[in-house]
């Protein structure tokens, strides 16, 4: 009887998480405008003067509450198939969603909704070529190289990418001719790519204003409502007989079949452990002998200095020493890869992270 009280309370938690996500994509207008209001009272206490020397501002304002209302239009078909993503689950949405208690989300959550939105530029955007190039390009040129098609049939090599986000690097790993599995576990991420992956069957078919929630570092006022269409390729390109899929779940529990994979790859995914020895271990199990994990992003520990959290932050010195301790072999190493994530490139502010790109295989 315990045990399935445990089962219940789990089923709770799960739908309790899962309406708490589909509330926050809810509430992104109506929290949104909040901070255009607060703009606009503000605009109304200037002088005359000052008003006058700013005649577009609340012009501007109307445009930045249209794009709003244009991304909560995106939202809605995000959440329409939410409910029949997961397999023999129900989590009691109905309607659309108008049987969910309203209760105002966390200002966490609702930064993860806004981030979810600059995702679509990263993975599915012409905009966001130049950043998937560089952290992209260089994972799939090694899976090329080490398991080229005129060697192997690439359908028999299965290829994993934990951390997947709207699963642009899977897809095109899967377009190659490889079974891919993407593998995530943030909710946000997982209605989203459910969408831009099973739902948008056009190029460029949809519009969105990602960087309407940043007020600083414009050169121009219309940089705010700048648009950006997506996806920038047809989705259903893959062919019908590849193996492509993405697995929700926590990358630790999700995957425990030792020797199964016969390449890992990774792009700024590792640092969202806890504990990242526990990543690294879990890597070297999975992994086939004389498979590989191939990895790029930097050391940005999400749960660094983050109340009520723990964390093990290793530098990539003191994380090389558990890879090879471990028991893999670093093949292939490259220090200073200039990369950028959800890049806003016509910001006046520009971040770059100077990432690892290192090659582990694991000994026959």
């Amino acid at each position: 009887m315990a045990a399935m009280e445990d089962g219940d309370d789990d089923d709770k938690l799960e739908t309790e998480h899962f309406l708490r996500i589909v509330n926050a994509f809810r509430f992104y207008r109506s929290h949104s405008l909040m901070r255009v209001e607060s703009a606009d009272r503000y605009y109304k206490e200037l002088s005359d003067d000052h008003k006058a020397l700013i005649p577009d501002f609340r012009a501007n304002l109307d445009l930045i509450r249209t794009s709003i209302d244009h991304n909560y239009e995106i939202i809605k078909l995000i959440l329409q198939d939410t409910e029949h993503m997961f397999e023999n689950k129900s989590h009691g949405l109905q309607n659309g969603g108008d049987n969910i208690k309203q209760i105002p989300p966390t200002t966490f959550d609702m930064d993860k909704v806004k981030t979810t939105l600059k995702q679509f530029v990263r993975d599915w955007s012409e905009d966001g070529r130049a950043e998937r190039d560089a952290c992209y390009r260089p994972i799939m040129q090694e899976i090329v190289h080490r398991f080229p098609a005129s060697e192997c049939d690439p359908s028999s090599v299965y290829v994993l990418v934990p951390g997947a986000g709207l699963g642009r690097l899977a897809f095109e790993i899967a377009n190659l001719g490889y079974s891919c599995q993407g593998n995530e576990w943030s909710l946000f991420m997982l209605f989203a790519s459910n969408f831009v992956l099973n739902k948008c069957k056009h190029v460029n078919s949809f519009t969105m204003y990602p960087w309407v929630h940043q007020w600083s570092n414009h050169t121009c006022r219309a940089d705010q409502t700048r648009p950006i269409s997506f996806p920038d390729i047809e989705t259903t390109s893959i062919s019908p007989t590849v193996n492509f899929s993405m697995a929700a779940g926590d990358f630790l529990e999700v995957y425990t079949e030792p020797d199964s994979w016969d390449c890992v790859a990774t792009v700024f995914f590792i640092d969202t452990a806890h504990n990242i020895i526990a990543y690294v271990e879990t890597m070297y199990k999975i992994i086939k002998p004389g498979g590989c994990w191939i990895n790029l992003g930097p050391l940005l520990y999400h749960y660094a200095d983050l109340a009520n959290e723990s964390s093990i932050e290793l530098s990539y010195e003191e994380l090389k020493h558990v890879i090879t301790t471990i028991g893999f072999v670093i093949e292939k190493e490259e220090v200073d890869v200039k990369s950028t994530y959800t890049q806003n490139t016509k910001s006046m502010l520009q971040y770059q992270y100077h990432s690892v790109f290192f090659v582990a295989r694991k000994p026959s």
